[in-house]
C-alpha cells in the first residue's frame, strides 16, 4: 500500500483512517446506506453487519434535521415519488433521520466490525457532530458542491473529504473543486463522478469521466454508482476508480425512497467480488515476462538448430542451420554470432546448438 504519491500519475493518496485512497492502493468501497434504515438504528446496526460480511471497506449514512434541510412544501424526486406518492420532501424524510446518540451506537458498531463509519451531513452543525464522532472522513452529496457554508465547515474540520459532482455542469465542477484546493485540500480531497439518476442506466454511466476528473484536478477519483448492475464495480476500477460508493439494502422491496435501486447484501457482496476481480486483474502495469510465463517461453520460442549434419571442425554457414521449438537453446537473435563459427564436435541433424559445441 503506497505511502507516498503513487509514481505512475504523480496523484498523492489520501489517508482515511488506516487506509490510502489513491492510484496504486486497493480500491476503497463504500456500502451506501443512506437512508435504507427507515429511521431504525437496529437496523442500522444490521446494516453494518450486513456490509462487514459483504467486504465493504466503509459504510456510509446521511446526517440531517428535516426542519433545517427543506421546506415544508418541497416535493419528492420523480423516483421517490413512486414509493412515497405524493406526500412532500419533509415528511418523507422525517422518518428517516438518526440522532447524534443512534450515530454513536452506529459507530461502535462499525468499530466493532471493522469498517469505516462514514456520513453525509447536510448541515453544518451536522459537521461538527462528525466531527465530534472522530470519523475518519466526511462525505459531501453532490447537491452541495456549491453549498460555500457547508463545504468551509468541513473544511474547518482538517479531515478528508469525498466529493461527489453530480448535477453538476462542468463549469460548477471546476468552480467548486479548484475553490476547495484554492483553500488547501489538496492531499485531503477525493472526487466522485456521479450521475444524479435513480436508478442510472448503464448507458449513462460515462465511466471515462473518473479519469477526466483525477486528470484535471490531480486528485483521487472514484464513482458513486447508481445503477441496478453489480458489474459495474469493475468496470468502474477498470476505468480507474480508486474509490466506489453503491447503495445497499436489507431488503429491497422495503418501503422507502431508494429501496428499490439498491442493492440487497448478497449482490453487494457480489459487486464487491467482482470489483476486487478488477482490480487483481489490472495488476501493476509494468512491463515484462512473469514466472506464469515461463513454459510457454520455453516450449514456444525458437532455438538454433543444425539442418543438416554438421562434422567437427566445419565452419557452419547459414544454410547449416534452422530455426525450431524448444527455445532451450541458442536464441535466434544470436544466430549471426552462431555462423562463422566452427563444431568443435560432430552435430547431427535437429540437433539444437549450445555454445558448448562451437569454437
Amino acid at each position: 500500500m503506497p505511502s507516498r504519491e503513487d509514481i505512475s500519475t504523480g496523484i498523492a493518496p489520501v489517508t482515511i483512517g488506516s487506509r490510502h485512497v489513491g492510484p496504486g492502493a486497493p480500491t476503497f468501497i463504500v456500502a451506501e446506506a443512506g437512508v435504507n434504515h427507515h429511521g431504525s438504528a437496529e437496523t442500522a446496526l444490521r446494516m453494518v453487519d450486513a456490509a462487514a460480511r459483504a467486504g465493504a471497506d466503509a459504510i456510509k449514512f446521511q446526517m440531517f434535521r428535516t426542519e433545517e434541510l427543506v421546506t415544508a412544501s418541497a416535493p419528492t424526486a420523480a423516483y421517490q415519488q413512486t414509493v412515497c406518492g405524493t406526500e412532500s420532501q419533509s415528511a418523507m424524510l422525517s422518518r428517516l433521520e438518526l440522532s447524534p446518540v443512534e450515530f454513536a451506537s452506529v459507530k461502535k458498531r462499525c468499530a466493532q466490525q471493522s469498517i469505516v463509519f462514514l456520513a453525509t451531513p447536510f448541515g453544518e452543525a451536522e459537521v461538527m457532530h462528525l466531527q465530534d464522532l472522530g470519523v475518519a472522513a466526511i462525505k459531501i452529496a453532490s447537491t452541495d458542491l456549491a453549498n460555500v457554508p457547508l463545504l468551509d465547515a468541513v473544511m474547518g474540520t482538517g479531515l478528508p473529504m469525498i466529493l461527489s459532482v453530480g448535477a453538476s455542469t462542468a463549469d460548477e465542477i471546476r468552480a467548486g473543486v479548484e475553490n476547495l484546493l484554492g483553500q488547501g485540500a489538496g492531499g485531503r480531497l477525493v472526487l466522485l463522478h456521479c450521475v444524479s439518476c435513480y436508478p442510472t442506466p448503464l448507458e449513462a454511466l460515462n465511466l471515462r469521466a473518473v479519469m477526466e476528473l483525477q486528470r484535471a484536478f490531480a486528485v483521487p477519483s472514484g464513482l458513486s454508482d447508481h445503477s441496478r448492475s453489480v458489474e459495474t464495480g469493475g468496470w468502474a476500477v477498470a476505468a480507474g476508480a480508486c474509490v466506489l460508493e453503491k447503495h445497499f439494502t436489507l431488503d429491497r422491496t422495503a418501503p422507502g425512497p431508494d429501496q428499490a435501486m439498491s442493492l440487497d447484501p448478497s449482490q453487494l457482496a457480489e459487486y464487491i467480488t467482482r470489483a476486487r476481480a478488477a482490480e487483481r486483474a489490472l495488476g501493476d502495469g509494468r512491463l515484462g515476462m512473469t514466472n506464469l510465463e515461463a513454459e510457454v517461453r520455453m516450449v514456444a520460442r525458437r532455438s538454433v538448430v543444425a539442418a543438416r549434419l554438421i562434422p567437427a571442425g566445419s565452419r557452419l554457414e547459414a544454410g547449416d542451420l534452422t530455426l525450431k521449438r524448444p527455445g532451450t537453446g541458442i536464441a535466434p537473435g544470436e544466430l549471426d554470432r552462431v555462423i562463422g563459427r566452427r563444431a568443435a564436435v560432430d552435430i547431427n541433424s535437429d540437433t539444437i546448438l549450445s555454445w558448448e559445441m562451437l569454437t
